[in-house]
């Protein structure tokens, strides 16, 4: 009862009671009980990590919040707890190399992304295999190869970083 009574007021010390300051924990539920989102919030303002539910309990999304905005790396999850992709954003915007995953965990295809549009190379997998490549800017497709032989022809495995 005291571990449980110390761990409480450790609590409030570490948290505190102005809002401004240092921000709160938020938590949002379904109206079955299961938690839907939790998170801090600064003036009314997402920041830090947050963390989203599908109504079944399991993880949905994960990543951090900066002023309002999503940064950094995310993480998203299909209703069953799977991995479904994960990567940057900047912005609020998806940007970088953002991975994609199959039914059964695997990288699918991984794309350079920029402003939410895929923007650069799309690599397209399968069991582990690089089986195609293509190139898009500004969200159309310019270009597709289908050997790595040809890619290489064309390309610099340097631009893939």
């Amino acid at each position: 009862m005291l571990l449980k009574v110390f761990l409480i007021g450790s609590m409030i010390v570490l948290f505190g009671n102005s809002s401004e300051e240092t921000g709160m924990y938020h938590k949002e539920y379904y109206e079955t009980g299961n938690p839907k989102a939790e998170g801090w919030v600064k003036n009314g303002v997402k920041t830090g990590y947050w963390r989203f539910y599908h109504p079944n309990g399991k993880i949905a999304e994960k990543g951090r919040y900066e002023r309002g905005k999503r940064q950094k790396y995310w993480y998203f999850y299909t209703s069953k707890g799977a991995l479904q992709q994960a990567g940057h954003y900047v912005n609020n915007a998806m940007a970088d190399w953002w991975l994609f995953y199959d039914n059964r965990g695997k990288v699918n295809h991984k794309c350079q992304l920029s402003k939410g549009k895929k923007n650069g190379y799309c690599l397209q997998y399968k069991n582990n295999k690089l089986t195609s490549a293509e190139k898009y800017q500004n969200g159309k497709k310019i270009k597709a190869w289908y050997s790595l032989r040809s890619f290489k022809k064309e390309n610099s495995l340097s631009d893939l970083r």
